[in-house]
């Protein structure tokens, strides 16, 4: 038997469905090799509207297909690319999804690619330095800095594994073999409230960056507290520097942010410098870029 078409497919449901046939009989199999999920669901969709034309109560298993299909996961990673002002491509995997897997790390959200755009800005910050960012997601921003800054070490870190396992794959597409990059770069795994001296240490960062960290009242505590250990952590005798982008999607909890700060006796300033926007996305949000300080 030929290999049958889309349009073959489509004709077949709609046979079996005018013949009255059994939701069994209808050649499901082919759905599965010949449509995306978003196609079948349009056809079973269009099998229930045809039910409510002719006021008919729909099978219950019609229901239960469509249930299935919207459960059903399509591909949900992409490929995005962004270029630098220098003509280089940063190609990272993303998810489709703003949530998935229980967290909001395997996208790039606004404040990381600002902070990305400021660090083009600011390459003089990060030269020759051991970077230490918090809460990388999928790593757009420190990929930019190795890329453009040339620092000695780059330490990315997230707490949840899927995002640390896609992080690791991003920076061996993006960083290894990069004829730009001379920085070692590694990955820790950091969990905010249970960071050990030892690790922190270890770390020794003259420089620690974050974007869009600040958007859980609940985590704010731990956040500022961690913060607090670093800016401790003496590098050489100096304190380290603490640049902060966030998107302010919630005044309150955003000022809760800074009266934590006010609370453990850390002082900052807001940058106000203008950022050239580099990279395509929606800068209607407001995004504040603070540097945190002892």
């Amino acid at each position: 038997m030929g290999h049958k078409t889309r349009k073959d497919v489509i004709h077949s449901f709609q046979v079996n469905f005018f013949a009255m046939g059994l939701l069994n009989t209808f050649p499901w199999d082919s759905l599965d090799k010949e449509l995306t999920t978003s196609e079948t669901s349009d056809i079973i969709m269009d099998i229930l509207q045809k039910h409510e034309m002719i006021a008919a109560e729909p099978l219950d298993e019609l229901y239960e297909a469509l249930g299935k299909l919207m459960c059903a996961q399509e591909e949900d990673v992409c490929y995005k690319t962004y270029f630098l002002p220098t003509g280089d491509a940063v190609s990272l995997a993303e998810n489709v999804a703003l949530i998935a897997q229980g967290t909001t790390g395997l996208v790039t959200w606004e404040a990381a690619l600002y902070l990305a755009e400021w660090a083009l800005e600011n390459t003089h910050i990060f030269k020759s330095k051991t970077v230490l960012e918090l809460g990388s997601g999928i790593g757009l921003t420190g990929i930019v800095v190795c890329r453009s800054s040339s620092p000695t070490k780059y330490i990315f870190s997230d707490c949840h594994q899927t995002v640390l396992q896609r992080l690791k794959d991003n920076i061996t597409n993006c960083l290894t073999n990069s004829d730009s990059n001379s920085a070692s770069v590694s990955v820790e795994e950091l969990h905010w409230e249970n960071v050990s001296d030892e690790q922190l240490q270890r770390i020794q960062a003259n420089t620690i960056i974050a974007a869009d960290v600040v958007y859980d009242p609940d985590i704010i505590a731990c956040l500022v507290k961690l913060l607090s250990r670093l800016l401790n952590c003496k590098v050489q005798e100096n304190h380290p520097e603490v640049y902060i982008a966030s998107t302010v999607r919630n005044p309150q909890t955003y000022d809760c942010f800074k009266e934590e700060l006010e609370r453990a006796g850390l002082r900052h300033v807001i940058m106000k410098d203008s950022v050239a926007q580099v990279f395509p996305y929606n800068r209607a949000s407001t995004i504040e870029m603070i540097k945190i300080y002892v």
